[in-house]
């Protein structure tokens, strides 16, 4: 992309170009910033891109697009013949660059989003077609309204898009969809992640749904068909192709077996096989055979894909440290995806120990949905939970059958594991990201 190209693109309010240059990447951060890349000046919460201008011109870019630019910095652009262009609204100006980046190339585009396991169903799915493909996708988890348009213009010559789409009102899968313009649409399933700004789980899927309406024409839509809300939605629309497990589906596993550290499955008597364990993980698996097949890829490079994949940090890592053994979660949380790790914890041998955080963004319903994790892990076979956090005390409210502490922060519950912890146990660690129980972790392996 040029820099004129980028001007013919943009409402903007003022421009000073010196130079028609072939850009590189697009950026928001001066510390990524290297020769001929454009600087998008993003105010954030804490920071103002505006700011580091002078920086970014010094890094090599080539251009800056920013939306309140001092004085100073217009006439230090003006003196040294820097390519300046002022907007209304920085992040207005990404999607709309996105949005003509993406009009330039006739690929498919793979959305995916979804109450839980989004991360992980992209990067399962990725592994699974770059065994035939030149895939681009997601780095991460920056799936919202500014990592979206920022991996959107970082293609290249890849022959595939594959970008998650994260959400917690109405209104921002919208915007999203009609960005990426995606070919095939995947939700992976319906819970209770941002209820409180929701209301329901019927709102959560109606803004789930969202992911369809910049859905190209005769473009695919890919369904968890064991989702009770999804599973409504299957006759509701055309070119939609389900997976499951136990209702039929277009990919149907069956012969599933889950192991400490892996799982099996059949699809159609063919076995395939993943390097993790849990229930989540054959859906999301399934979700990737299931792309898989709609992208003509064998039978055996799709489980040659599924084997080559590589959990994301923090997400169901297990660690083998002192003996025993820890499970590190603790990236996120919601209420579908604590129970799927509580399953798998409940699964293992030896003393099973559940260290559960608050998980957030659910307003008036949290003590209600903390109580039920509580009173669904009476049901599985776990020895010992310990909770942190004000709305986690909920947890230990719903347990009668287990023996349960809650603790008031990460290190009381580091120094009650250090004494208490033993041989050939294995401990779940989990809760919502800005609770940081990676410090749990980091002190216990």
């Amino acid at each position: 992309m040029y820099v004129n190209e980028i001007l013919d693109n943009l409402n903007y309010k003022d421009s000073y170009i010196f130079f028609n240059e072939k850009v590189n990447n697009f950026s928001k951060d001066t510390r990524t910033i290297i020769d001929k890349d454009v600087f998008l000046a993003i105010k954030g919460e804490n920071f103002d891109g505006n700011s580091f201008i002078k920086d970014a011109y010094l890094k090599g870019a080539s251009l800056v697009i920013c939306d309140n630019p001092d004085m100073d910095t217009i006439t230090y652009a003006k003196a040294n013949e820097k390519n300046l262009i002022v907007v209304e609204d920085t992040i207005k100006a990404l999607q709309d660059l996105a949005i003509y980046k993406r009009s330039l190339y006739d690929i498919p585009v793979i959305a995916i989003t979804g109450s839980a396991g989004k991360t992980s169903t992209k990067d399962i799915v990725y592994s699974v077609l770059a065994t035939k493909y030149n895939v681009l996708k997601t780095p991460g988890n920056l799936n919202n309204h500014i990592g979206l348009p920022l991996t959107i213009l970082s293609l290249k010559d890849e022959d595939i898009l594959l970008v998650e789409m994260g959400m917690n009102h109405f209104g921002e899968l919208s915007v999203l969809s009609n960005i990426a313009k995606p070919t095939v649409a995947v939700i992976t399933n319906i819970g209770t992640a941002h209820i409180g700004n929701l209301g329901s789980k019927e709102n959560i899927l109606k803004a789930k749904l969202e992911i369809l309406e910049g859905l190209k024409d005769n473009g695919s839509f890919v369904i968890n068909n064991d989702d009770v809300l999804l599973n409504k939605e299957k006759d509701k629309h055309s070119n939609i192709y389900t997976y499951g497990i136990n209702n039929d589906s277009f990919v149907k596993a069956t012969d599933v077996v889950l192991n400490e550290s892996s799982a099996s499955f059949k699809v159609d008597n063919y076995e395939y096989k993943i390097n993790i364990s849990g229930e989540h993980f054959v859906y999301n698996a399934l979700c990737a055979v299931t792309i898989g097949k709609l992208f003509d890829i064998s039978k055996e490079d799709i489980a040659k894909g599924l084997l080559n994949f590589n959990i994301s940090a923090n997400r169901m890592d297990i660690i083998k440290s002192n003996g025993y053994t820890l499970i590190d979660d603790s990236y996120n949380a919601n209420y579908d995806a604590m129970l799927y790790a509580l399953k798998y914890l409940a699964g293992l041998s030896g003393r099973k120990i559940a260290v559960l955080g608050s998980m957030l963004e659910l307003g008036d319903f949290s003590s209600d949905i903390h109580l039920k994790l509580g009173q669904n892990i009476n049901n599985l076979d776990i020895d010992l939970v310990l909770t942190v956090g004000d709305d986690a005390k909920y947890i230990n409210d719903g347990i009668n059958s287990i023996d349960n502490y809650h603790f008031n922060s990460n290190q009381e519950v580091i120094d009650y594991l250090k004494n208490n912890i033993r041989k050939d146990d294995k401990v779940l660690i989990k809760a919502s990201h800005s609770l940081n129980f990676k410090e749990i972790v980091d002190k216990l392996k």
